[in-house]
């Protein structure tokens, strides 16, 4: 569903500001940092939103919006084109989403893609070990043919 670049995930996840573990993180933990940071960037959005903080509102949403760009940049049509498909236009939508939760000061768009969010990140960490090791084992095979 993702292809492994890990470029772009690594990019994206520099708005999530925690280095931990990522040089070590497959291509699988790496998206779930990501969909992490996009829902802490959010949480932390809606705090400031309710303090009337508007600056720090916005560079939150910015970020989050930034993360949520880096999911749709890593999906990968070779996998299964349909999905990858339907995830863009997901995270298209909780992009333009996010801009208007901004400039409405609207907690519950703000709500409303941590949910869409919060459902795709429980999808992907129900996604067993074996395969996803079998996947990073893959990614190792490919990378090391195409060198």
């Amino acid at each position: 569903m993702y292809k492994p670049n890990r470029t772009a995930a690594l990019n994206a996840y520099q708005e999530v500001g925690v280095r931990s573990g990522l040089d070590e993180a497959n291509p699988h933990r790496l998206i779930q940092m990501l969909m992490e940071g996009a829902l802490d960037r959010i949480a932390q959005a809606r705090g400031h939103m309710e303090r009337k903080e508007i600056g720090p509102k916005g560079e939150q949403v910015s970020r989050a919006i930034n993360i949520i760009e880096g999911l749709r940049v890593c999906l990968d049509p070779s996998q299964s084109q349909e999905l990858a498909e339907r995830l863009e236009q997901l995270y298209d939508y909780m992009g333009r989403r996010l801009v208007e939760a901004n400039l409405h000061n609207d907690p519950e768009i703000l709500e409303e893609v941590s949910r869409l969010l919060k459902e795709i990140k429980s999808g992907w960490d129900a996604i067993p070990a074996e395969a996803v090791q079998q996947a990073v084992e893959q990614t190792q095979t490919n990378e090391s043919v195409s060198t």
